[in-house]
């Protein structure tokens, strides 16, 4: 009985370890795949996923990846074909829809787009993904609608930057002052590297030249804002004088040193936590300030005079650049203004 006992012990160890062995050799072959993938070997890319699948044909994370190098090949029918099964799927997560939301929007499918969105935001009302794509799907035909999406995302996600940059857009296209700039400038920090990060720098640029062109812009704001919207716009109002120096990265630091230490001076803001105004706090005591709002919009302002600022600054912009690295631009949890 004992030497029963002791055969059976060692087959289902052995099992155990075959099993495991297995596992391990599907985990190289699908990062071996991830690997391909990322050189732009898409082939290369589906020999290792398919590889990984015949040992684990039900592994999620594989079959997503394969489905989305399906999308970089332009090989629409085979994505949606492999997306839907993944969907159906309880494990599915958002990102599997972002998959299928992809091919569909590759070929213009809005009717089953349509219908996918609404599903995937059902699953998961709380993905600042899924929002974000949604709000861009239905954005040219309903803007209204699709503004409300993104200020879900923001809500549900707010360190997803996709839903800030569709944001700052429609706000500026609004003539929404504040939550144009404020916006704008959340999105540049968190996605601080991107082609659309200069794009937004332009808007945020763009923001500041309207702002002093007009000030009146305020006044809606300032009688029917949010109490935290009210306080940004009078704020703003009681720095007018700023306005008549141009629209320059130095002018800029001294506004916004002044609107920050009003901020937290004034009873009108008292309470009102703000995260972007929080960092820019710790950005002036810190000493990176100047060389923060030159990064902000010194391009924009005057290219040339910007690079001849960054050759006589060095020390400060190599600073700036390793507080940024080291200091990562995050929205803690429930720090949403509603408006």
């Amino acid at each position: 009985m004992k030497k029963i006992l002791h055969q059976l012990i060692v087959i289902i160890g052995c099992l155990v370890m075959t099993t495991h062995a297995f596992a391990q050799d599907a985990e190289a072959l699908h990062e071996t795949g991830r690997s391909f993938m990322r050189q732009g070997d898409f082939p290369s890319a589906l020999q290792a996923f398919d590889k990984a699948l015949a040992i684990k044909p039900d592994a999620i994370d594989i079959l997503k990846d394969k489905a989305f190098v399906y999308y970089l090949q332009r090989d629409f029918a085979s994505t949606i074909e492999l997306s839907k099964k993944i969907t159906e799927r309880e494990d599915a997560d958002a990102q599997s829809f972002q998959i299928l939301g992809l091919a569909y929007k590759a070929i213009a499918e809005t009717k089953e787009s349509e219908k996918m969105y609404k599903k995937a935001l059902t699953r998961f009302p709380k993905s600042g993904a899924l929002n974000c794509d949604y709000g861009e799907f239905i954005a040219a035909s309903n803007p209204a609608d699709a503004i409300k999406y993104w200020e879900k995302g923001i809500e549900a996600d707010p360190n997803y930057s996709g839903n800030y940059y569709f944001a700052t857009k429609y706000y500026a296209q609004k003539g929404n002052i504040i939550w144009g700039l404020l916006y704008g400038e959340i999105f540049v920090n968190i996605e601080s590297l991107s082609k659309r990060s200069e794009e937004i720098k332009t808007i945020l640029f763009g923001g500041y030249r309207k702002l002093f062109d007009d000030l009146s812009i305020l006044d809606n704001p300032k009688q029917n804002g949010t109490p935290f919207e009210k306080a940004v716009a009078q704020n703003l109002s009681d720095l007018t004088s700023f306005g008549r120096f141009g629209i320059t990265p130095e002018m800029l630091t001294a506004l916004r040193a002044r609107f920050i230490l009003n901020w937290y001076s004034n009873s009108q803001s008292k309470g009102l936590v703000f995260p972007l105004f929080e960092y820019q706090r710790r950005l002036l005591r810190q000493g990176h300030f100047d060389a923060y709002n030159q990064w902000l919009i010194g391009t924009n302002a005057d290219a040339q005079k910007y690079t001849q600022w960054v050759q006589q600054h060095g020390e400060e912009v190599k600073g700036f650049q390793q507080y940024q690295r080291s200091n990562l631009f995050k929205i803690p949890a429930g720090q949403y203004m509603l408006h």
